[in-house]
């Protein structure tokens, strides 16, 4: 079974997350899984795929995860698909792994 952790990665002093949005839930949550067909943390934003509403909510509950700023992290693939690649700054990774275990621990 693939692990989590391949959704994470470091690359130019930014840890990169590939993402599997939920657009258009009942409540927004991060992390909500990890899909392994998809080799991506799932996240789900109550924002539909439209206007880029459901990219700004990705960006903004992500931030509020990590408690960074949401200009510490950008949507670098992905913009108008489900599968996006975000790129974190101001986080260590090793914390952000060990933030994300303990959410999807109880998943």
């Amino acid at each position: 079974m693939r692990d989590w952790k391949n959704a994470v990665s470091l690359s130019n002093n930014e840890v990169r997350l590939q993402l599997h949005v939920i657009p258009g839930s009942s409540q927004s949550v991060f992390p909500a899984g990890y899909n392994t067909w998809r080799n991506s943390i799932e996240i789900k934003v109550k924002a539909g795929a439209k206007e880029n509403k459901a990219n700004s909510e990705v960006i903004d509950q992500i931030a509020i995860y990590f408690n960074i700023s949401p200009k510490d992290v950008c949507i670098i693939h992905g913009q108008k698909s489900r599968e996006k690649t975000v790129a974190i700054k101001n986080v260590q990774i090793e914390d952000m792994c060990k933030k994300i275990k303990r959410s999807l621990r109880g998943l």
